[in-house]
């Protein structure tokens, strides 16, 4: 094939795409939009949404990090940007990650790692690919689709589903104007001071939305999982006359990737990439920074990137800033519109759940966040079971042992089971307290969790308690208490030693071992306390708001109390995960040994039932952590 036949083809390729259907809630052409009172009213509007913006907190596992994809810079050409104009405009636009892609890259002295609080990662742009490379953990995303809009996504991790350079392409009117106006100096003029007064609004004035992308987005992203990003596509190359056009800070600000990730680093950044944890978002609109996309039921929050067992009460929602039309598309399809800073919707279908937010400025409607989907899938291809009943040789059991006094309708909750490592003594023990939100659970549901730990030669202490609503606050934390105390004191009889025990539960489980471990009465006993995905502060829920006793472990920190570990999971219920930092930032204040950690592919339930395998890393903290503090 001859060079002039391949870019006829491109060409054809190009047209096809640029003749699009138009953006949905478009009023105004490009030049239009330039004319100087649709640009001071655009202005006017992000002020507005600047000052109505709200300040979200972050209830979950990670953090937001503005990025850049698809960012040149030519040091050795001195008409192009260079690397140091580059971090100057990431910092001036609040970019945390630069992603380079050089021309048939990388090359040699391109930035690679951490300079002034910003992340650089090396790539290459070679023929409508981006390619990061890095042995066996290489990121592969289609690029300038507006020229090749027939590729294949197989082998890549994602693409690209905004690129500056396919809005310019579909420019022509605006560039006979910009060069008409280049040779006129009235024109300019005025030109240049428009550009001057309204840099952000001048630049995106050419923003739109392309179906045909969304639309093989939408078809890749329904087959498997498929990463949406934006591509800046900046090289800071437009100077005309002593006038820039395309600086990189507000290229930066005009459209950016948003990666959810637990930390700043090159292995973090790859990861939420691959994972689909990303948005797109213009953020020269309003800063989009708490936005959150999440499906949630009764395993857990799931969010974007993310594969979900399709639960019956399994439900989308949506957090905003500020108030904007919300759109969720199912495979392609949209399936709920509705204005406001929330969203929700319940799924009836398994498939590909993605969410796009628009602003209404100027008249019209403008794209302002792209959410990459969430995946739903039949509840039976995420297979959980708690493990067998059975114990294991050289562990004994002893059950229904009284450790509290009641009225004979509580004496079934009253009672504990001891899970115990034969032939041994002075053994260290672990009482555990079960979860179920203190409305359900019991004691005999954790055999298997139990002699997961006594074959370990610790003893293992399972209370039940009274739970709500027949037995109303503080009768949770009253039995807590009873089961603790009732250790101490008999737990010798058994071969346990009762200077070596370790409080731990799970859920409300580990918000009622937080309370009683918090009791400086239990100290000289206690060598740690351990609440996994627990609740630390329950001031703001109704069954605790009555009462002479304040549940809130949060309330009673204090210097001297006994080491912790804390854990939280990736697909935790709402809030813990904030709820676990706010808790060990609290206990090292007070100079508490405290230790955090993320159990990660884990969710609320999974987290507890999977502790009896050999592999599970809850289990292998909590081995860790009593070996650790004898």
């Amino acid at each position: 094939m001859s060079l002039n036949t391949i870019r006829m083809s491109i060409l054809l390729a190009a047209t096809l795409l640029l003749a699009d259907s138009p953006s949905p809630g478009r009023k105004y052409s490009t030049l239009v939009r330039l004319e100087e009172s649709h640009l001071a009213a655009v202005h006017q509007a992000r002020l507005e949404f600047a000052q109505d913006r709200k300040i979200l907190p972050n209830p979950g596992v990670y953090n937001d990090y503005r990025a850049v994809l698809h960012v040149h810079a030519e040091d050795a050409d001195h008409t192009k940007g260079t690397r140091a104009e580059v971090l100057e405009g990431a910092t001036r636009s609040g970019v945390r990650v630069v992603m380079f892609t050089d021309h048939r890259g990388p090359k040699p002295d391109t930035w690679s790692g951490e300079r002034n609080g910003v992340l650089f990662i090396p790539g290459s742009e070679d023929d409508h690919l981006l390619r990061y490379p890095k042995t066996g953990n290489e990121l592969r995303f289609l690029s300038h689709l507006e020229e090749t809009p027939d590729a294949t996504g197989a082998g890549f991790n994602g693409m690209e589903i905004y690129n500056r350079h396919t809005d310019a392409k579909d420019e022509k009117a605006f560039d006979d104007y910009f060069r008409a106006a280049m040779k006129n100096p009235a024109a300019w003029e005025k030109l240049a001071k428009l550009e001057n007064q309204y840099p952000d609004e001048v630049f995106a004035a050419g923003t739109d939305y392309w179906p045909s992308l969304f639309a093989k987005w939408d078809k890749e992203a329904s087959a498997h999982p498929f990463t949406g990003m934006a591509a800046n596509d900046a090289h800071k190359n437009q100077t005309y006359l002593g006038v820039t056009f395309d600086p990189y800070e507000v290229s930066f600000r005009n459209v950016s990737t948003h990666i959810l990730a637990r930390e700043v680093t090159d292995e973090s950044m790859r990861e939420s990439l691959k994972a689909g944890r990303v948005y797109v978002a213009h953020d020269w609109l309003c800063d989009p920074t708490g936005f959150n996309f999440a499906a949630g039921n009764n395993n857990g929050v799931y969010d974007m990137g993310d594969r979900v067992p399709m639960l019956k009460n399994t439900r989308l929602t949506a957090k905003l800033p500020i108030a904007a039309a919300v759109r969720f598309i199912h495979n392609g399809v949209t399936v709920s519109e509705s204005e406001g800073s929330q969203a929700s919707f319940t799924p009836t279908e398994p498939g590909a759940y993605r969410l796009e937010a628009w602003l209404t400025v100027d008249g019209e409607q403008r794209p302002w966040i792209y959410a990459n989907p969430i995946y739903l899938a039949p509840p039976e291809l995420f297979p959980m079971t708690r493990g067998s009943s059975e114990l294991s040789p050289g562990v004994t059991v002893q059950r229904d042992l009284s450790y509290s006094e009641g009225t004979p309708g509580d004496e079934r909750k009253h009672k504990l089971d001891l899970y115990l490592p034969a032939a041994k003594t002075s053994f260290p023990v672990l009482i555990f307290i079960h979860g179920g939100s203190w409305r359900s659970g019991d004691r005999s549901q954790y055999p298997a969790l139990a002699n997961r730990f006594a074959r370990e030669g610790i003893g293992v202490v399972v209370p039940s308690y009274r739970l709500m609503p027949g037995s109303a606050h503080p009768a949770q934390v009253q039995d807590a208490v009873a089961a603790v105390e009732w250790t101490i004191a008999n737990i010798a009889k058994y071969g346990g030693d009762p200077k070596k025990l370790y409080l731990s539960g799970h859920s409300a489980g580990g918000h009622l071992a937080a309370y009683a471990g918090l009791d400086q009465r239990f100290w000289p006993n206690l060598k740690g306390v351990l609440p996994l995905s627990g609740v630390y502060d329950v001031s703001q829920i109704p069954a605790f708001k009555e009462g002479p006793v304040n549940a809130s472990p949060m309330q009673r920190v204090k210097a001297g109390a006994p080491a912790f570990l804390i854990t939280y999971c990736q697909n935790d219920y709402p809030s813990l995960p904030l709820q676990a930092r706010t808790f060990d930032a609290a206990l090292r204040t007070a100079g508490v040994s405290s230790e955090l950690v993320y159990i990660p592919g884990e969710n609320h339930i999974s987290e507890i039932v999977n502790v009896y395998k050999e592999s599970d890393p809850t289990a292998r903290a909590i081995l860790r952590f009593i070996a650790e503090h004898p």
